[in-house]
């Protein structure tokens, strides 16, 4: 029995998103619900909470490559599969998600 190819998910450290953020070479895509984003978000994210994804994925803007994150990755590792089975081309999450990045130091607002 074959298993269908699946594309793969390519996982960042904090401080490598951190980085093509600060260059302007990617937007950021916080994947979490209406109550964790209030509580606070890295700077620049777009919210795209995962309960309504389906319907805010096509709105995302196309112009750079997009990097999900959540809290700890299994949400924005659910976004970029969705994404891949939709025919998008969207592959890349925040490995640890928010937490690695505040873990790492990085700022966050809100």
């Amino acid at each position: 029995m074959s298993t269908p190819f699946r594309p793969p998910l390519i996982t960042l450290e904090a401080e490598e998103v951190a980085a093509r953020a600060a260059r302007g070479e990617i937007h950021l895509v916080d994947v979490r619900e209406d109550a964790e984003w209030e509580g606070g978000r890295i700077p620049g994210a777009i919210h795209a909470p995962l309960s309504r994804f389906a319907d805010v994925v096509g709105s995302l803007p196309d112009d750079k490559p997009l990097v999900f994150y959540c809290l700890v990755g299994g949400r924005s590792a659910r976004a970029v599969a969705f994404c891949q089975a939709s025919g998008l081309p969207h592959d890349t999450h925040l490995g640890g998600g928010i937490q690695a990045w505040a873990e790492a130091g990085l700022p966050l607002e809100g």
